[in-house]
């Protein structure tokens, strides 16, 4: 078998939270937690890429997906190295062959509506039909349930100091549920960037998985999801309109208001295995 090639990587994450004193509305002193926030600038062969405004919790993971996303980089083979420098709030990305055709890849940017806002490079809608998802995935009710309850009991910086998004990845197969990957940030995006750097160092195919996030399904978060073929997308908030509309054209299932064993399915129905007897349908 061939060895997995693998990119240098510093392996550089911060602190997460930082403790502060504050008074409260009675005049008490106490210390809390907040969570972290940094400016890391994003450099491709020495050209500057973007500004993110990130936890810093995987800054590698973070690049790697980012570079991804926006379609700056076809494969993880052509990556060489990521170092992330805190000094200086950088992640100089070096790859083996620089592309020559960068400024027009990077020419046409569109802002979303992210936390933090996230960017898209290139044509919004260019790539939905090359997006192939499994047709014949199904998702049990009982599993739903358990990917929520999975998230509520999880430990998270949420819990301790607020202020961050949530994105996790479950496999699923025979009802058994087991989370691969959980990553918190100051903006979704920025979180499903990190997963999607995970998954490309790890090769890992999105059959099989079910995507959550704490924030709602955009039309970003959705092309993301599509993109990484992941055909299940749930959240415990909501969904846009355009974000329903392109999950619809690339049918892609979501469920959104995930809390307790409460969820709404806002499409795909047919890929989803109610217990009909235990609900009020």
């Amino acid at each position: 078998m061939p060895e997995i090639y693998y990119p240098q990587l510093s392996n550089n994450a911060l602190p997460v939270t930082h403790q502060i004193d504050v008074v409260d509305e009675k005049g008490r002193k106490q210390s809390i937690s907040i969570p972290g926030e940094r400016a890391l600038t994003i450099y491709l062969d020495k050209k500057e890429i973007v500004t993110l405004m990130t936890l810093g919790a995987a800054p590698e993971a973070l690049v790697l997906g980012y570079l991804k996303n926006q379609h700056l980089i076809d494969t993880i083979e052509s990556i060489e190295s990521i170092q992330v420098d805190w000094e200086t709030d950088s992640a100089a990305v070096k790859t083996h062959t620089p592309k020559s055709n960068i400024d027009a890849l990077t020419s046409k940017r569109i802002v979303t509506s992210g936390c933090g806002q996230g960017t898209m490079f290139g044509e919004f809608m260019a790539d939905l039909d090359q997006i192939q998802l499994p047709p014949d995935a199904k998702l049990s009710q009982l599993a739903i349930n358990q990917i929520i309850d999975s998230i509520r009991v999880h430990p998270s910086i949420y819990k301790q100091a607020g202020s961050v998004h949530a994105c996790a990845v479950f496999r699923v197969i025979n009802q058994a549920v087991e989370l691969l990957y959980f990553i918190e940030d100051v903006g979704r995006h920025n979180a499903v960037d990190a997963i999607t750097g995970l998954m490309w160092l790890d090769r890992q195919e999105g059959e099989n998985l079910v995507f959550y996030t704490t924030g709602r399904l955009t039309s970003e978060m959705v092309i993301k999801g599509g993109q990484m073929g992941i055909p299940f997308l749930m959240t415990r908030s909501g969904a846009t309109q355009m974000g329903l509309e392109i999950a619809q054209k690339i049918n892609l299932t979501l469920l959104a208001r995930c809390s307790g064993t409460h969820f709404l399915i806002y499409t795909g129905q047919e890929k989803i295995l109610l217990e009909l007897e235990n609900t009020n349908l």
